[in-house]
């Protein structure tokens, strides 16, 4: 027979008692480290996503930012093309054909933010012109252009191509 001793139980009952609340607390512990892991990599994993479909759109936005640039491009060629096919050579609806189509082109280029710089007779900008020459012009104020070789382009105001200029000068 058994005997069992009073004092023995009590040990025993004491540290299973004092045992069960730390193994409870380990539990939840263990429980919320293992949620949070879980909200870390879905977190890491949607992040990721969304970067590639960031990448994905400025890719796209990339390949046809001047989509409309061209769509708005093809009157124009459709005009050049219309007038290569008129039978006929004569001069002056060659000419007329060509500034109508120049007229669409500076429509669409106008429309899309560009502007020319056709500085003749304006003084001298270093900052949208490109002096070639200078020449002695009693007509002009000194530092004034006198003659335009090639028109400068602004693109939204901003300097895309400087005008080709002689500018005037006095001894």
């Amino acid at each position: 027979m058994t005997t069992i001793d009073p004092t023995q139980d009590a040990a025993a009952e004491a540290t299973t008692e004092s045992t069960n609340p730390l193994a409870a607390e380990l539990e939840a512990a263990q429980a919320e480290l293992t949620r949070l892991r879980e909200d870390s990599l879905r977190e890491r994993a949607e992040l990721d996503n969304q970067r590639k479909r960031l990448s994905r759109d400025v890719d796209m936005a990339r390949k046809f930012a001047n989509e409309r640039l061209l769509g708005d491009l093809l009157p124009v060629i459709d005009s050049l093309e219309a007038g290569l096919n008129v039978p006929g050579d004569t001069a002056a609806h060659l000419r007329e054909g060509m500034e109508l189509t120049l007229r669409q082109l500076l429509k669409v280029a106008s429309d899309n933010g560009l502007t020319a710089v056709d500085p003749a007779g304006q003084a001298f900008n270093p900052e949208h012109h490109q002096a070639m020459s200078m020449v002695e012009s009693p007509e002009h104020a000194p530092g004034h252009v006198v003659q335009v070789y090639q028109k400068g382009w602004l693109l939204n105001e901003r300097l895309l191509r400087p005008a080709l200029v002689v500018v005037s000068k006095h001894d």
